[in-house]
């Protein structure tokens, strides 16, 4: 019965063992190469910033396996944090300073930038015509800078000012147009520990032979 039971064990891990080397074997580099550039822009919502328009380029390396692209890019966005956020700051400010004689505490306005660079990997779905729908999925840094009147150069914009790793996930299409220019169609979310946040994007992108 033991005998049994470890013969069973051992083709289950040999079977595993082939298969996950035949998918190891469908990566390679020979089909990374510079594809193709995008340009593009939208808007992005966020749990801490105002929606604002946002803007990116992006570079298509070219396949690493069967349906499966390299794509490396980056953003930019500045916007203002939420009344709501805002307010509840001004409200633990109030609590601890005990010696406050003011009625009520006014921080203005803080806003925050936000430079990210990613790359991800996207699955190309069977093409339906001149439309190519994808998902992607990714690792992105953000470098983000707080700034305000109150705030400026105190330990409060030191903490804004930040680096953070994040996790991306995007689902998108192109539409081809012309030869080689594609509009551009993305809808994508970013996680980080300090900021989520949600984008929609249209641009163009200009593949290469």
């Amino acid at each position: 019965m033991r005998a049994g039971i470890s013969i069973a064990c051992l083709l289950v891990l040999t079977a595993s063992s082939a298969g996950a080397q035949t998918f190891l074997d469908e990566f390679s580099y020979d089909g990374l190469r510079f594809t193709g550039v995008g340009v593009e822009f939208g808007g992005v919502l966020s749990n801490s910033i105002t929606t604002e328009p946002i803007g990116g380029l992006r570079v298509d390396l070219g396949v690493i396996a069967p349906r499966v692209r390299v794509v490396v890019g980056g953003s930019y966005f500045k916007g203002n944090f939420k009344p709501d956020r805002i307010a509840r700051f001004e409200q633990r400010l109030q609590e601890v300073l005990t010696d406050c004689a003011c009625d009520s505490l006014s921080i203005g306005t803080i806003t925050q930038s936000d430079i990210e660079l990613f790359l991800a990997l996207q699955y190309l779905f069977p093409t339906l015509g001149r439309v190519q729908p994808y998902a992607g999925a990714g690792f992105s840094a953000h470098i983000r800078n707080g700034d305000g009147a109150v705030i400026k150069d105190t330990f409060v914009e030191d903490a804004l000012d930040t680096v953070a790793a994040g996790l991306d996930g995007s689902v998108g299409l192109e539409v081809g147009v012309l030869r080689g220019v594609a509009i551009l169609a993305e809808l994508r979310g970013v996680l980080t520990s300090e900021l989520q946040s949600l984008s929609a994007r249209g641009g163009l992108m200009f593949r290469f032979p």
